[in-house]
């Protein structure tokens, strides 16, 4: 096991993040936000705000500089009089202080023509329709043989619809930015990001600017969770700023303004039907997802898309619906798409057990298949019935009495439950170099980036294995688009994607050694553009099983999770330390959206009412008692040179359908709209 190669650096402050770096006479920017939930701009008055010391500029729709092509629409930054959703950034101060910036923000005063927005998810809704595609290039409708026909003709049905609210990633570093502009009008950038060279090109094509003219730098990101996936609002702001006062400009979201502006996952309806024979054989499934965009940019949830991966049924059918609102634009979250939509597919599979008078893990066990259903590729390996039994050896299930509400300890009812897990084993392709030398070190190269999950750890013992070298001869820099093009740190594609051109830069470094190394040292490169597309086809998913205990206070409704221990089937582990903390944050996460996390949506002004970690409420240590994570030997040669699969995601999924499950055999009383809270208990308890 080894530790995190960067972690004295982050516990004695010397790893610096994006608001932290110096730049000299740098001067500050902050943030006005719409105040209406749709409408039209017809003023902005700025001179009080001018009028106060300090301030050196304010811009708006009525002066700021002409963007050239912006590849995302919340990237168009005051290019419109267009309010699309309440909170939408709608001028900026730039002031010699950060206070002076902030006080003078609250001066500006902006005029609008407003309209009531319409923010509200339902399923009647006359704005659906169905997407080209959903994230990121899925089909948004399948359907195989006659899943209506079978369902209605099956002999055990289950009709049921789950629903989840908007959650907000909430990372513990806010999306923050340093922007300074050169005499060259050339771009650097200190961003808190999850892909360098994805915010240098689209930043490029946002200003007109040559690639190799923008350059962006994160080597340390305080969490993401897919929020800082692509560039949001802040990046444009804190460059354009930078370039209308002709100094260094550094802008931080707040924490309240990140609610609006810097993404969320989409709350999501979901009608679920399961058609079975008696010995809980599936016949038939069918998934049919509502979620919402906004009128800004189309995103589209893969919410269906974990239901056609994981158990056999001849009969079957997806489909996702949007409605784009008034409302911020949602966003990747942890697991996108896999975690609101396993949610669902692993409580109806419980509510099918107690249907069918099935022990849970046996009804996901008679399901299995060694094919994808519905592509019908072979999976290039899937332990998910290798996860869910080592799982119920640890945790105890044997024994476990299927009655629900019957255990009590005092006024308190216990209750067990199980979720299986899936994640895609994704791969980008991607560039790095590796470099010998004259001292006998190595140096490798690669934008890649660190978001808090261990990354530069696990390509320092890729590339010291490769090497055959010592580990701390071994110096992996990464976080600079200057370095060879990396893929972004998401979709749990980082290690694979960047570890195997990690692999083969080494590989082609140690070809060229022949004895001494030249003063001058010497490299090699890696580009895995070709080799990827030449990979043989196989469905390619990492699998787990989750566990979990709970309690209900009979009295108040209150559920604790006494413990959780999930079960992973991940290719090979590259480091179990950090391994094992991906997999417990995930599964933390997963707590707080089964019991915590909600974003409420005001409907008459179109504004989340809570807007801070006071309000929206996080697991805290005192909410996670026991949780245990842990792993089954998985070798399977279709993936990379490692061996590896992602992990950064899987945790989260299945934790809260598991939570939820517990909370039902406790009870007696299944919550099919998350978060489980002590008053939708109450009622029915």
């Amino acid at each position: 096991m080894t530790e995190r190669l960067e972690s004295r650096e982050k516990v004695t402050g010397a790893a610096r993040y994006a608001f932290e770096y110096p730049a000299e006479n740098v001067a500050y920017a902050a943030a006005v936000q719409a105040s209406v939930g749709r409408g039209e701009i017809i003023a902005v008055d700025t001179e009080a705000a001018m009028a106060l010391p300090g301030v050196l500029a304010v811009l708006s729709c009525e002066n700021a500089p002409k963007l050239s092509d912006p590849p995302d629409g919340e990237l168009a930054l005051f290019q419109s009089r267009t309010v699309s959703y309440r909170g939408q950034f709608v001028a900026a101060v730039v002031g010699e202080t950060l206070e002076t910036a902030r006080e003078a923000a609250r001066l500006v005063r902006v005029e609008y023509a407003s309209e009531a927005p319409d923010v509200r998810l339902r399923t009647d809704h006359p704005g659906l329709y169905q997407p080209g595609k959903v994230n990121p290039v899925f089909p948004a409708d399948t359907e195989q043989g006659e899943p209506e026909e079978v369902f209605n003709n099956s002999a055990v049905r289950v009709d049921v619809t789950y629903t989840t609210p908007a959650e907000h990633n909430n990372p513990m570093e806010p999306h923050a930015t340093l922007a300074l502009w050169d005499e060259h009008g050339h771009l650097t950038l200190y961003d808190s990001t999850q892909g360098a060279s994805t915010v240098q090109s689209m930043l490029a094509k946002t200003f007109g600017l040559e690639p190799s003219h923008v350059r962006v730098m994160a080597p340390h990101v305080g969490g993401g969770f897919g929020s800082k996936g692509i560039p949001k609002p802040n990046v444009v702001l804190a460059a354009m700023a930078a370039g209308a006062v002709g100094r260094p400009v550094k802008f931080a979201v707040p924490r309240q303004q990140m609610y609006a502006t810097t993404g969320y996952r989409t709350p999501t309806i979901q009608r679920f039907r399961l058609g079975a024979d008696t010995d809980g054989r599936l016949n038939a499934i069918l998934h049919e997802v509502v979620e919402q965009t906004s009128t800004v940019k189309e995103f589209a949830e893969q919410t269906a898309t974990p239901t056609r991966v994981m158990y056999q049924a001849p009969h079957r059918k997806t489909s996702h619906r949007l409605v784009a609102l008034d409302v911020p634009t949602p966003s990747w979250m942890r697991a996108p798409g896999e975690t609101p939509g396993m949610y669902a597919l692993e409580s109806v599979m419980d509510e099918l057990a107690v249907a069918t008078g099935i022990d849970p893990i046996e009804l996901r066990i008679r399901n299995d298949t060694d094919r994808e259903p519905e592509s019908g590729l072979p999976f290039s390996s899937r332990n998910l019935v290798a996860c869910l039994k080592e799982g119920a050896d640890r945790f105890g299930w044997a024994g476990r009495d299927p009655a629900t509400g019957v255990r009590w300890e005092g006024r308190k009812l216990i209750g067990t439950g199980v979720a299986a897990s899936t994640y895609p084993a994704y791969m980008s392709p991607n560039r790095a170099t590796a470099r010998a030398e004259p001292d006998g070190t190595f140096t490798v190269r690669i934008a890649a980036a660190d978001i808090g999950t261990g990354a530069r750890t696990a390509l320092t013992l890729i590339a010291a294995e490769t090497l055959k070298a010592n580990l701390g001869d071994v110096t992996v820099e990464l976080g600079d688009s200057a370095f060879p093009r990396a893929s972004v740190a998401g979709g749990s594609s980082g290690t694979a994607g960047w570890g195997t051109a990690v692999v083969r830069a080494c590989e082609a470094l140690r070809g060229k050694l022949n004895g001494a190394v030249p003063p001058e040292g010497l490299e090699a490169e890696a580009d895995t553009t070709a080799e990827l597309k030449a990979r043989e086809e196989y469905a390619r998913h990492a699998f787990g099983a989750q566990f979990a205990e709970v309690e209900v206070d009979a009295d108040t409704g209150e559920v604790r999770v006494r413990r959780m221990l999930g079960v992973f089937a991940a290719g090979r582990i590259i480091n179990p330390t950090t391994a094992r903390s991906q997999f417990i944050g995930g599964m933390t996460m997963g707590v707080g959206m089964a019991l915590l996390e909600e974003s409420v949506m005001d409907e008459e002004f179109g504004d989340f009412l809570n807007r801070d970690l006071a309000q929206y409420h996080v697991p805290a240590c005192a909410d996670v008692r026991d949780i245990d994570a842990a792993w089954v030997e998985e070798s399977d040669p279709h993936l990379n040179p490692m061996g590896s699969k992602g992990i950064g995601e899987i945790g989260i999924v299945g934790a809260a359908a598991a939570i939820g499950n517990a909370v039902h055999h406790a009870t007696g009383i299944r919550v099919r709209r998350l978060p489980i809270t002590p008053a939708r208990l109450l009622q029915d308890l």
